[in-house]
């Protein structure tokens, strides 16, 4: 059975706890394993004024058990950062202390110049609470969720809720349908809430815990690379003398 996740459960208010509760128990019940509660902050000139990510155990001495399941379910914590200029992204380089505390780190770009491509390893969001709420928005997202369709090809594609009430969740598979909506295939839907949120998840654990990845290649013997430019004919005439 697939695991889903919602990693955008939305922090309106560091002293709401009870939304926010409500909001997690909410997910456990329509079947998502994962939650990532949501910190939105922006630059005010060159600073950045992060809180520091709630703790699970302010919210729950232990948490709801997932429907259908016998864990409860995980909560994390994700820091979304609105930038209007490149200089901005210094601030979120993999040093810095306002990243390494959260577990998952999303940037909402104002610009179109700072809309990076997916080669670089990132995961494109597609938030479908705004659907919900009124027949404009509605319209809104699936026309942006279209155009993101033609420039990504429906990969590296994450939905999430951005839900601030919990009338605004919805359960994972109906989420599938409406990729389909949204232009995904069946596949990549069913994907964006699963195995894509599991990458973007094990990013972030990278991120915080190591600089870098090393590969290793075992080098050829000498003997091995003349081996490699010698006919397999005279290679066994050669062994066999």
């Amino acid at each position: 059975m697939a695991l889903f996740a919602d990693l955008n459960i939305v922090n309106t208010s560091d002293t709401d706890r009870k939304r926010l509760q409500s909001l997690i128990e909410n997910a456990a019940h329509l079947g998502y394993s994962t939650v990532a509660i949501n910190h939105v902050a922006e630059f005010q000139g060159k600073k950045l004024e992060i809180a520091k990510p709630i703790a699970v155990t302010e919210l729950y001495p232990s948490p709801p058990i997932v429907q259908g399941k016998s864990k409860p379910i995980k909560i994390l914590t994700r820091l979304t950062v609105i930038v209007s200029d490149a200089a901005h992204c210094n601030d979120l380089r993999i040093t810095s202390p306002h990243t390494r505390s959260y577990d998952i780190v999303a940037v909402l770009p104002k610009t179109e110049k700072l809309f990076h491509a997916i080669e670089r390893g990132i995961y494109f969001e597609l938030a479908y609470s705004p659907a919900i709420k009124d027949s404009t928005m509605r319209r809104y997202t699936i026309s942006n969720a279209l155009s993101l369709m033609q420039i990504c090809k429906g990969k590296n594609i994450i939905m999430s809720s951005a839900a601030e009430r919990p009338l605004e969740l919805r359960g994972p598979y109906d989420i599938a349908n409406l990729g389909l909506l949204f232009g995904l295939t069946e596949g990549d839907a069913k994907a964006a809430l699963s195995t894509n949120c599991r990458a973007a998840l094990l990013h972030g654990e990278t991120r915080k815990t190591a600089l870098g990845v090393i590969y290793t290649v075992k080098k050829a013997s000498a003997t091995e690379e003349k081996d490699e430019g010698t006919p397999l004919s005279k290679r066994a005439k050669t062994k066999s003398d």
